[in-house]
């Protein structure tokens, strides 16, 4: 029972990942388009293609750490409320190995996942940020 509890969390926690770095390359993509005309000001300058990706990149950053400040201690909430009545419902009293299980050796990566997440999400869009030439990006508008 244990196994599969675990199996599932972990299928569900990878595939709520995915929606999450979706999400921030939606995002992204739709902010890196309408900054492209500045991006092509500041690589006229003299930006680089390495600059251009750390400049997008840390523009998420900020934001995957207040997702993870506000999303950790949500998630955790969420959990106590409803693991416990789930397996009254089933008629299983859940052992503490279950239901005890976050420490702050494990809090502290899940909080940096945000971060991690919203870095994975930007990439694409950071390196066709750095792609994209000079002459292109100060013609658009």
């Amino acid at each position: 029972m244990v196994i599969t509890m675990g199996a599932l969390v972990a299928t569900l926690t990878l595939m709520m990942m995915a929606v999450a770095a979706l999400g921030v390359l939606s995002m992204v993509v739709q902010d890196t388009r309408e900054r492209v005309h500045d991006l092509g000001i500041l690589k006229a300058l003299g930006m680089t293609p390495k600059q251009t990706i750390a400049m997008v990149l840390t523009s998420v950053t900020l934001t995957g750490l207040i997702a993870g400040l506000i999303g950790v201690p949500l998630g955790v909430a969420v959990e106590k409320a409803t693991l416990n009545p789930m397996g009254n419902a089933i008629g299983r009293h859940l052992p503490p190995s279950v239901s005890h299980v976050y420490t702050a050796g494990l809090l502290i990566p899940l909080l940096a996942g945000g971060i991690v997440i919203a870095l994975l999400g930007a990439l694409l869009p950071a390196s066709w940020a750095a792609r994209t030439r000079t002459s292109t990006a100060l013609r658009t508008e």
